[in-house]
């Protein structure tokens, strides 16, 4: 994995999230490419941009401060963000509120907008390939919903964003390309909230916070890389779900928080299993 190599031998693929939270910027390739200046590239946009947003630079069509996110995908592409917002809030923005659509039942998107002020509101459509159905029927649900207020296409690009690599569909549904963060075909799905589709991360809780949560997975990342396995943490977890599967006939993990803010730990690590 470290070496970049096509270990996702299912779609012959890299499998690069360490990359992602490579923050001391050891060069890393995959395919004979560093990874660390595309990835940096990425995380400077999103600093830029959750920096104006949050400092109320970044202004909606009518002159008013962005005062809440929806994040709109399925998946990774709301798991992830979902349960680092609720695990982190203590750090979040006191004026930002953020919601996360996923169902395609139309009750979900619903209740997120009754929730937002179309002034106020900035969407995020997190979508690789910018044509998910469950994603895109929801985000054209919200685009018809803020136009009813707008009355102008040309301010879609005021409201919405994409966390996505296709620029054509992308530029097609209204989003300005500039606004466009991408991520690579190597960035797995269940590990993609340290790529781009963090951003919501970065825009409730802060970029530099967003910056210390990929610094301390660059530092376990370390860890299992360099650390003998009898003081290995993740191999040493790894082996004793071996041992209590394989010896103890285990069909069930529990993972029980006790801590409120870790909630939505279950549901995320559901799918990283």
């Amino acid at each position: 994995m470290f070496a970049g190599e096509p270990i996702n031998f299912t779609e012959d693929r890299a499998v690069g999230h360490v990359m992602l939270r490579n923050v001391s910027k050891n060069e890393m390739k995959i395919a004979g490419k560093d990874t660390a200046s595309q990835v940096h590239s990425v995380l400077e946009h999103m600093k830029e941009f959750s920096d104006k947003v949050r400092s109320g630079q970044w202004k909606g069509y009518t002159g008013k401060p962005i005062k809440t996110i929806v994040n709109i995908g399925i998946g990774g592409s709301s798991l992830g963000p979902i349960m680092v917002t609720e695990a982190l809030k203590p750090y979040a923005k006191e004026d930002l509120q953020c919601h996360f659509v996923s169902n395609i039942d139309g009750s979900h998107i619903t209740e997120a907008l009754k929730a937002s002020d179309p002034e106020t509101t900035l969407f995020l459509v997190a979508s690789k390939t910018f044509t998910t159905a469950e994603t895109i029927t929801n985000a054209t649900t919200a685009k018809n919903w803020f136009l009813k207020s707008a009355n102008d296409e040309s301010h879609i690009a005021k409201h919405f964003v994409a966390l996505s690599t296709n620029e054509k569909e992308v530029s097609k549904f209204g989003i300005d390309p500039a606004n466009m963060f991408g991520f690579e075909s190597w960035v797995g799905g269940r590990y993609s909230v340290w790529s781009a589709i963090g951003l919501s991360v970065a825009l409730y809780i802060g970029f530099d916070n967003f910056y210390d949560f990929l610094t301390g997975a660059h530092e376990m990342d370390q860890h299992f890389l360099n650390t003998p396995i009898e003081q290995n943490i993740p191999i040493i977890g790894g082996l004793l779900n071996v041992w209590y599967c394989d010896f103890f006939g285990a069909q069930t993990h529990l993972i029980a928080p006790f801590d409120a803010y870790l909630s939505r730990f279950p549901a995320y690590l559901q799918q990283v299993i």
